[in-house]
């Protein structure tokens, strides 16, 4: 389904490149009208499925950022990026890492993580961290668009390296 997605995104970044402002503001319009009609019927299916239902349900990624785009996943933010690294700190650990939470601002979609520990064996910190908790985050939190990682409390520390994440288009 990622494929899926990203084709829609190349797609529609094409439309909005080579239209006219006036025909690209009806595409937009069409897209999100279709959008927020899947979401109406989305919601529907949350409520009537019941809290157990949805519970088993967020085990699936799509579905899971589904209910995130429509504002219908039962977890705020926090909570989601809390789980997200709790489930990757297993393989941090097993390379002698960690990860805290130093802010997270929801309105401008900023995560600030510090690396703590040390990625023996590992060729970087920075890029275990990366590979690892970026991913996460992109799947449990895509409103995440800005994800800071501070340096680790080893004895070479990890410089502060930004990595920028591709926003969820909410109004597709």
């Amino acid at each position: 389904m990622r494929a899926v997605g990203d084709r829609i995104e190349q797609l529609v970044g094409e439309l909005r490149s080579g239209l006219d402002p006036v025909t690209w503001r009806r595409v937009e319009e069409a897209l999100s009208l279709v959008t927020d009609l899947y979401g109406a019927g989305l919601a529907v299916i949350v409520r009537e499925a019941g809290s157990s239902v949805v519970t088993r349900l967020l085990d699936d990624e799509l579905v899971a950022s589904l209910l995130v785009v429509h504002g219908l996943h039962p977890h705020d933010l926090a909570a989601r990026v809390q789980k997200a690294l709790h489930d990757v700190r297993p393989y941090l650990g097993s390379h002698g890492g960690d990860v805290e939470i130093l802010e997270l601002d929801e309105e401008t979609g900023t995560l600030r993580l510090g690396l703590l520990g040390s990625c023996d064996g590992c060729p970087s910190s920075t890029a275990t961290l990366k590979y690892s908790v970026e991913r996460a985050i992109q799947e449990a939190a895509p409103e995440i668009v800005n994800l800071v990682v501070e340096g680790a409390a080893d004895p070479a520390p990890v410089p502060e390296t930004s990595i920028q994440l591709t926003a969820k288009p909410v109004a597709v």
